[in-house]
């Protein structure tokens, strides 16, 4: 008898537990990321991770898929593979990802903006607004945007070079009209895991086209923020990962990425 009651306070403890975590998980105070961004730099372009299991992290987010194939972007539940080119269609759940970035979206906040001229001009206007740096941010803006400056690169056939050498093949178009902003704002302290600053992913409201934003102007509208004080980091279990050399600063590569000449298409 003992045992039997023993056996069910476990089994109770156990269920009552897993609600607990999982009710942190779907509460949106938890950024989930696959790899890090210098094993991207580095040249790490497959992943073992799966489209299916990183949705059960998140319903809205950003990243790219094995062979760094164009851009990721996770927009109210649904995965959009952006290929070079600027055309968004739906993965297969079995399609993997070697970095990727995702949270379950709830608005803690709203930032009202005037127009915006360019990025550099939205990552200002949206730093005024933050609570605190030292904070993870999922930004989310709708609106309509006189044009949206995005790339993506080509996939990529092994052996890989550096994320720095591969971009300079990345395909740049240009959108106009309605859309969605999907980004991260990362605190300082995360460079060399994450993007420190902003991250962003575009992707127009008939969730056809979008790319990784390189510069973008548009009409005032508002800007929705869900604050993230938990950080979650899933590192591959490959050997090819583990033998990476990541301890030197890739800061300066960082850079040479997101801000890349333009090939146009």
């Amino acid at each position: 008898m003992k045992t039997t009651l023993k056996h069910l306070y476990c089994l109770l403890l156990l269920l009552t537990l897993t609600t607990f975590s999982s009710g942190l998980a779907v509460a949106g105070d938890s950024l989930y990321q696959y790899s890090t961004i210098d094993a991207l730099l580095a040249g790490l372009y497959d992943g073992e991770l799966t489209i299916k299991n990183l949705m059960f992290q998140g319903d809205f987010g950003l990243g790219t898929l094995n062979g760094i194939d164009g851009e990721l972007v996770v927009l109210d539940g649904t995965p959009y593979h952006i290929s070079a080119g600027g055309k968004a269609t739906v993965p297969a759940d079995s399609a993997k990802v070697p970095f990727a970035t995702v949270s379950f979206f709830e608005e803690d906040m709203i930032l009202k903006l005037d127009r915006i001229q360019s990025l550099q001009d939205l990552n200002k206007a949206i730093t005024l607004g933050l609570p605190s740096k030292n904070a993870f941010y999922a930004i989310r803006i709708d609106g309509r945007f006189a044009f949206v400056k995005a790339r993506a690169i080509p996939k990529q056939n092994p052996p890989y070079e550096p994320l720095h050498e591969v971009v300079k093949h990345q395909v740049v178009v240009q959108f106009s009209g309605e859309g969605t902003l999907v980004g991260y704002y990362s605190p300082s302290f995360v460079k060399g895991v994450n993007v420190p600053g902003y991250h962003w992913h575009f992707i127009t409201k008939d969730r056809t086209g979008g790319g990784h934003v390189l510069d973008c102007s548009f009409a005032p509208t508002t800007a929705r923020l869900d604050s993230v004080y938990a950080f979650s980091v899933k590192l591959p279990e490959s050997h090819e990962f583990s033998e990476l050399d990541l301890s030197g600063d890739k800061s300066s590569e960082l850079e040479k990425v997101e801000k890349a000449p333009t090939k146009k298409e």
